[in-house]
């Protein structure tokens, strides 16, 4: 079972070494960067780690060693501090970088499906969904998804777990719709042992939309956050691409919150999606509120909008 990855920066990288450490789902790895000396380093880092993981073979390699890979990871383009998209008071986030990027995919979504045309296209390049919209154009197959609201649902489940004090493990929530700031808190269906946060938050005496406010300034914002101190958000981002690798592998069917091309909403954005082999098989949209309501349709037209600004500027 081979995965490749397209882009060796440090979300790239961080993916790599999360597959490698999770063994089991791939047999070989294979990295992929417009500059093969760093492709080569990371290689060589990881094949001296791998020994400690069940059996992995990690490689550099060029588009031609793509095939016969059973998905391609895509983690190319500039991300948000290279792109200037840190300023929290900027309503487009991460869309700013859509159509830079968008001209990265248009170069490399041809040359990885020339190579794999039967893989499954992951993508984890900001902006996710619309790139992925794009991605899905120039494939010209449906096995495309985005890593979509997966990360700012687990940061939902850890912010909450945090002021109830319980395992974030037993939180559920869920995040849908854009992976940006448009994406929408289904604070409805969040809980914990079947009992509804709201609830649990009052009973501790905390004010409710205080607590709420803060949450969801703490998500939305989590990325630039951990760029002003770091320069890049990349280990939970690693871990939650190759989590996903994995689902796809084993024919999962997992229920995770990714993003896939929806028909009824005629746009890539997050629901409940069922994530297994040739990527995501269905999705279904979660229970809530008029008021959620209204923000998906919110982030909805945005994504319409960036979708058809990522296919212009990458077909150009």
């Amino acid at each position: 079972m081979k995965v490749a990855i397209v882009g060796v920066g440090a979300v790239g990288s961080a993916t790599a070494l999360s597959l490698v450490e999770r063994g089991g789902s791939c047999r070989e790895i294979v990295l992929v960067d417009r500059d093969t000396a760093r492709a080569d380093a990371v290689a060589t880092d990881l094949r001296y780690a791998a020994p400690l993981s069940p059996t992995v073979d990690v490689r550099s390699g060029g588009y031609g060693d793509l095939t016969d890979a059973a998905v391609v990871v895509i983690t190319a383009g500039i991300n948000e501090k290279a792109g200037g998209a840190t300023d929290r008071s900027e309503r487009q986030g991460r869309l700013r970088l859509l159509d830079t990027n968008a001209k990265v995919f248009a170069d490399i979504v041809p040359r990885v499906v020339a190579a794999s045309p039967q893989a499954v296209l992951m993508v984890v390049t900001d902006p996710p969904d619309p790139l992925a919209d794009l991605t899905r154009h120039l494939a010209g197959h449906d096995r495309v998804f985005s890593t979509g609201t997966l990360i700012d649902s687990l940061r939902f489940r850890v912010q909450l777990a945090d002021r109830l004090g319980v395992r974030p493990r037993d939180v559920q929530a869920l995040v849908v719709g854009e992976h940006g700031t448009s994406e929408v808190l289904l604070w409805s269906l969040a809980a914990v042992g079947g009992i509804p946060v709201t609830e649990l938050l009052t009973q501790d005496g905390l004010p409710v939309e205080d607590v709420r406010k803060e949450v969801e300034n703490d998500i939305r914002y989590a990325n630039i956050t951990i760029i002003e101190g770091t320069g890049a958000s990349q280990y939970g981002i690693g871990a939650v691409s190759a989590r996903l690798v994995e689902a796809v592998l084993r024919d999962e069917r997992a229920v995770l919150p990714v993003a896939a091309y929806s028909p009824d909403h005629q746009v890539t954005l997050s629901l409940s999606s069922v994530l297994g082999a040739g990527g995501v098989q269905q999705t279904h949209q979660p229970a809530m509120t008029r008021e959620e309501q209204r923000a998906l349709d919110k982030s909805v037209r945005i994504l319409r909008e960036a979708a058809e600004r990522a296919i212009a500027a990458g077909t150009a």
